[in-house]
């Protein structure tokens, strides 16, 4: 039996296999970049050994070290997580090899299934080798790993080219593996897969179904078990090709099979030899401990006949630093406060005070819900993240609560183009009109207490804020009486809480600032200056940093001066491991070009200044604006 396990991963999936170490008496062993050396991963293990370096190439993807680590450590085995090496059969040769434990399927069997071209091949299946009209549209995919990373939508032809490249390039970053193949898109499907976990003694489960369909640039995003909606001959199919396919290599451990299901027919897409992101939705059905399992596995245990019954229904969401409503702009900064409601797991990676950086996946943490029926597992969990506090950078949280409560979603009528569909109306701004004015009336009362109101003749005062991309001013007045607002009346106000009454309602309002960031219930806000600094002005057709990252390309041969078309990639950013592609917001002249290859930035700073010509040639101005994931990015 083990004693000690190193876990060759960061962030969430780091301290859930912690926690379950913990809870078997093992000791645990984190591995940390240097950007994650105050991570919480890294914090809460028994022992942590550096990676040096920032970038996955260096650190997270390098096994060698990996490995050396767990020696250096006392770990006498090695769990992967997720993504990074976890599909990795060399590295899994690598931890064997050095007399450690492989918490993982046999690297054979990795090597048979973690290509999903020879996956198809072993099931009979082939990629497109040539793609014609009548093919369209494709999808180019990752050879390795997941996650949406290295995926491509193709539509016409003359893209198919950008595609590989783009797919190319963000698969060999993430996973240390550049190759891809193109397969048949299939429109209107939805994203059905099926848990296996298998001993080392010929014993094989299907742990149910999952549907997987809400998803962004490939990438899941809400995930439900079991998948609603099947006839209970497809979901038996499901589960049979499941089984079948972790037969055909020897499989062990745990393991996921995904499909596309589409008119009840099932199209199989890979299998994944590892622990999924979403494990956790049928943990809470079958009330088992998927990470329990794996590790006894590796120990030589005998899974019994047959699964234990499932019960109930769970809902995953992942909440993501990022901008749904800016093309999924990667975001980073200090998380103040992160704290879920009772009655809901909440798997994370971060806590209180943790920055969030531009290295890894933008995701903060997955809540979850379980439930005796579906609807209501979807009402408890979207509940609960409209109650969790959450101050820091933007997140998806608004459109994960209202993308649970869209009627498409309940009915089960959901496909993998929910959000190509429904994504402008699911981020439409909707903030509450009274959170300003909450926000000014909590930053008077924590100014009053210095005694600077009190002798002060009443008049308007006047706070200017911004929500939700628009400037709001709020007018109050401070009186001997209290605080006094037109149209709503102050029933409540100190630093922290304000109560107010509008139409015969009373509604509470907590807020918290941190800097000129204010948070207001679940609305956040930025406090302007009183009189704007007119030296953040940026010259016409500037093009900004919408996220902190790498500067990895500028378009070959463009130089000040070159001449560049409305929609024309200029250059191309990494942030959170995806590519951005900044493209030219006008037909013009470049006049600047401040950054190179290899170059951080920051959000808002200078990439490049197009002045926009008219149609004559005649110089003029363009307007500052960014188009991000244009093909050779990622969509």
């Amino acid at each position: 039996m083990f004693s000690t396990v190193l876990v060759a991963n960061r962030g969430e999936i780091a301290c859930r296999v912690f926690r379950t170490c913990r809870e078997l008496g093992l000791g645990t062993v984190a591995v940390y970049s240097d950007a994650d050396e105050n991570a919480l991963h890294a914090r809460v293990a028994d022992a942590a050994v550096r990676l040096p370096g920032a970038a996955p190439a260096e650190t997270y993807l390098r096994g060698d070290l990996i490995v050396k680590a767990a020696v250096a450590a006392g770990a006498d085995a090695v769990h992967p997580g997720y993504g990074f090496l976890s599909e990795n059969a060399d590295f899994a040769r690598a931890v064997l090899d050095a007399g450690l434990g492989w918490i993982g399927p046999p690297p054979a069997a990795i090597e048979a299934m973690a290509s999903k071209t020879r996956a198809k091949e072993l099931l009979g299946l082939a990629p497109l080798d040539e793609v014609t009209e009548a093919d369209l549209p494709v999808l180019v995919k990752a050879a390795a790993g997941g996650g949406g990373r290295g995926m491509r939508i193709v539509r016409r032809l003359d893209d198919l080219s950008a595609a590989l490249e783009g797919a190319r390039a963000e698969a060999a970053s993430a996973f240390g593996d550049g190759e891809v193949f193109v397969e048949p898109y299939v429109e209107h499907g939805r994203h059905v897969e099926v848990q296996v976990l298998a001993d080392a003694h010929g014993t094989v489960w299907a742990l149910g179904t999952r549907d997987c369909s809400l998803q962004r640039r490939h990438q899941k995003v809400i995930e439900e078990a079991p998948a609603p909606g099947l006839t209970p001959a497809l979901a038996e199919e499901l589960r049979a090709l499941a089984v079948r396919a972790a037969r055909a290599v020897d499989y062990v451990g745990a393991g996921t099979v995904e499909f596309l299901v589409a008119h009840d027919r099932a199209h199989f897409l890979e299998m994944n030899t590892r622990l999924q992101v979403e494990h956790p939705v049928t943990e809470m059905i079958y009330g088992i401990d998927l990470v329990a399992e794996q590790i006894r596995i590796a120990e030589g245990a005998v899974l019994a006949d047959a699964p234990p019954q499932a019960r109930g229904h769970a809902v995953e969401a992942r909440l993501y630093a990022e901008d749904p409503s800016r093309d999924w702009a990667p975001q980073t900064g200090r998380l103040h406060r992160l704290t879920a409601p009772d009655g809901i797991r909440l798997d994370t990676g971060y806590t209180d005070g943790d920055d969030i950086g531009v290295h890894y996946d933008p995701m903060l943490a997955k809540a979850v819900a379980h439930a005796p029926t579906r609807a209501e597992a979807i009402r408890r969990l979207a509940g609960a993240l409209e109650h969790t506090t959450l101050h820091g950078p933007v997140t998806n949280r608004e459109l994960l609560i209202r993308s649970l409560r869209h009627e498409e979603f309940t009915s089960a009528r959901m496909d993998t183009g929910f959000y190509d569909r429904h994504l402008a109306a699911l981020t439409a701004p909707a903030p509450d009109p009274h959170a300003p004015l909450a926000a000014a009336l909590a930053d008077a009362h924590g100014r009053s207490r210095f005694g600077g109101w009190r002798n002060m003749p009443a008049q308007p005062q006047v706070k200017r804020y911004e929500m939700a991309g628009r400037e709001h001013e709020v007018r109050y007045t401070h009186t001997r009486e209290g605080l006094r607002a037109d149209g709503v009346r102050v029933v409540h106000a100190d630093g922290s809480a304000v109560v107010l009454e509008a139409d015969g309602v009373r509604r509470r309002y907590d807020v918290a600032r941190y800097g000129d960031r204010v948070y207001v219930n679940t609305t956040a806000l930025t406090a302007l200056p009183r009189f704007p600094d007119p030296t953040t002005q940026q010259a016409p057709g500037s093009l900004l940093a919408p996220m902190p990252g790498t500067v990895v390309r500028l378009a070959d041969g463009l130089v000040t001066g070159s001449g560049v078309r409305a929609g024309e990639p200029i250059v191309w950013l990494e942030a959170m491991k995806m590519q951005h592609v900044i493209a030219a917001p006008a037909t013009g002249v470049l006049t600047a070009l401040p950054v190179t290859p290899g170059q951080q930035v920051e959000v808002g700073a200078l990439l490049a200044v197009v002045e926009e010509t008219d149609p004559e040639g005649t110089r003029g101005t363009a307007r500052a604006t960014t188009h991000e994931d244009q093909p050779g990015g990622h969509r």
